[in-house]
């Protein structure tokens, strides 16, 4: 399993940059519950974010010109909402910014940001709504030679993978666009 989940991480496409993120120890395994939790919590993130980055929604085979706008406001709302009422219960700043290397198998990162336990959630916080984390559940599957260390997402659904995977392929062409903007 370790070899095959390494293997399958690092033949995928995956974003590697400077984000604010951190770690905090979970009991381990996650219960059914916890886990569908933590995926619809993540889905919702993953949908604000996208339509607080992107101009559309991706996934619209409706046939109302208006669907996909709609659904792009609703997950505005629904951003908007989360953040006041973190805002509201925050108590300090965001936590550094650490290179991240991730996709939707799992993350390499600093070994130092891991705690010492198997489970873990990772926080992970977009400058589009830097009050609303995508919280994935991970466990350390192995520590690398260069002082960080490769978790395993703890996906129970495959429309989170997708949602990641999304993410990853936005972030990718956005660089791209970048580095064409920057020769031109």
């Amino acid at each position: 399993m370790q070899e095959t989940a390494w293997q399958a991480f690092s033949e995928r496409m995956s974003c590697e940059d400077r984000w604010h993120v951190d770690c905090v120890a979970i009991d381990w395994p996650l219960s059914s519950a916890r886990a569908a939790e933590l995926a619809e919590r993540a889905l919702s993130v993953l949908t604000s974010v996208a339509a607080l980055e992107d101009r559309r929604v991706e996934n619209s085979d409706d046939e109302n010109p208006l669907l996909p706008e709609i659904q792009r406001l609703e997950a505005k709302l629904t951003a908007l909402v989360y953040m006041v009422s973190q805002l509201l219960e925050s108590t300090g700043a965001l936590p550094a910014r650490q290179r991240l290397r991730f996709n939707a198998i799992g993350a390499v990162l600093p070994a130092a940001s891991v705690p010492p336990d198997k489970g873990l959630l990772l926080r992970l916080h977009f400058d589009a709504c830097p009050n609303l984390p995508l919280e994935l559940a991970a466990r350390v599957e192995r520590k690398l030679e260069d002082g960080r260390v490769f978790v395993v997402f703890a996906l129970p659904n495959e429309a989170l993978g997708e949602a990641i995977e999304r993410l990853i392929f936005r972030h990718h062409r956005r660089q791209i666009a970048e580095k064409r903007h920057l020769t031109n």
